[in-house]
Parts: C-alpha cells; structure tokens; sequence
C-alpha cells in the first residue's frame, strides 16, 4: 500500500516538470508611465494571458544606464526617441523595433491655495513662488521639456534660483503633491490620473514651448530572442493600448 503514493509523487513531480514554464516579460518604462503600466499591462494580459509580466519605472536616462549594465528588461520604454536611440548605439537594443507609441503632453502643476496660474511666465515671476520642481534634464525629458519652455519664454534666469530637481518625472510631481514645491512642472497623464486628479489646479504648458515629446518603444538585445517581448511591442500599437494612452491625455501617432 505504501508504494501507491510514492507512485503518486512520482508522477506529480514528472508531470511538474514536464509543464512548461510560463513566458515572461520585464519591462522598463518611463516615469511618466507610472500610473498608465497597470491599464496598460492589463489589457496586454487579457489578449496574452500566458506571459508573466514584470515592470521598472524610472528616469529614462536611468533606465538607458541599468540596461547598458545589464538590467535584465526586454522591453524600454522611454520618454523620447533620444535614449532608445542611445541605446541602439551602445548596442543595447534592436533599432528595426524602435516605434513611437505616444506623445507626451507638459503641465505647470501647483497645490498651493490660491496661487495664480494665469500663465508659466507669471507663476515663475511671482515673488511668493520660492520653489519650483523640475525632473533632471539630464535623465528626464520632461525636464529637458521644462528647461526648454523656460528658456523660450525668456524667464530662465527668474526660474533658476528657485529650481529643485525631482530624480524622476514622478518625484517631481511628489515634490508638487506634498507642498515640498510651490509648483512643478509634471506630465499631464500624472495630474489626470486617479491619485492626483482631485489635487490642486494645473495649466497645459503651450506646445510650441518644447520639442515634441515623441515617446519611443523598443526591444531590448535580451529582449530580442523573446517572442512575448515582440507581441507586448505590437501590443503599444493595438486599439486596447492606444485607449489606455488616450485616457490619460496622451497624443497618438
């Protein structure tokens, strides 16, 4: 009678070991991304519901940085086409994948009662206006974005005493949310979505003050010989993802 369940057990751990093992999926995006990932990786896993799907968020120029170490992601996505573009060139990622997925959109954000928001240009004149959050320019592109608006609005030299700068898009935004910054500018998908959207006033920075923001997809060198990886790329330009990205006012290509 003993010999059944070691049979059992025999058979369980030769059938455990027959499955096969689930595809997976690491994703590294852009801070912007933060709040659009879990939408976005839900709609990917109803039409993909075998892939594991794992996510970093993070500056992009931090994400190019890790990767080019050797950060396990198969796929980067980034604020701009600037650093996947870096990527490529560093031999990091596979430029016949790189795609625009969407177009990202700059705010001046504030939670400070009673502040004028009449225009960029008075917000950062305003003498009671002491703290201003920028994500790093040098990692972040919606901070080079804000750097760039501020220098054609002619009012660089008024903003740069009051700057303090966010690691990331998102603690830029945290920067603004706790009162830690008078205001900041941030991307419009933080200040619409469910955690921010009854937070403060916000004015749309006028797109003619920066480039545009043209955020770019693509595969990674690892994630290259993953099948999964290339569906999730396809995924960015399926109608499931580009409604995700509408939600939260982001421009389509």
């Amino acid at each position: 009678m003993r010999a059944l369940p070691r049979l059992l057990l025999g058979i369980a751990l030769w059938a455990g070991a027959r499955a096969p093992a689930a595809e997976q999926v690491s994703v590294a995006a852009a801070a912007n991304l933060a709040y659009v990932l879990e939408p976005l990786n839900a709609g990917f896993a109803k039409s993909d519901p075998g892939v594991v799907l794992t996510s970093e968020i993070g500056a992009s120029g931090s994400l190019v940085a890790q990767i080019e170490n050797g950060a396990p992601y198969d796929v980067f996505l980034s604020a701009d086409l600037d650093f996947p573009r870096k990527l490529i060139a560093a031999g990091g990622a596979d430029a016949s994948s790189l795609v625009t997925f969407a177009f990202g959109r700059l705010v001046l954000w504030t939670t400070r009662p009673g502040l004028d928001l009449g225009s960029v240009g008075s917000v950062v004149r305003n003498p009671s206006v002491r703290r201003i959050a920028i994500a790093n320019p040098k990692a972040a592109p919606y901070g080079r974005a804000a750097e760039e608006a501020l220098g054609r609005l002619g009012v660089s030299a008024d903003a740069e005493p009051k700057l303090v700068f966010g690691e990331n898009i998102t603690q830029t935004a945290q920067f603004v949310s706790s009162g830690n910054a008078d205001a900041g500018f941030v991307a419009y998908s933080l200040v619409v979505a469910p955690n921010n959207r009854d937070k403060g006033r916000w004015i749309e920075v006028p797109a003619s003050l920066y480039s545009p923001m043209a955020q770019g997809a693509v595969l990674t060198r690892r994630g290259l010989s993953n099948p999964a990886a290339g569906r999730y790329l396809r995924f960015l330009g399926s109608a499931e993802a580009r409604r995700v990205f509408a939600q939260f006012g982001y421009g389509l290509p």
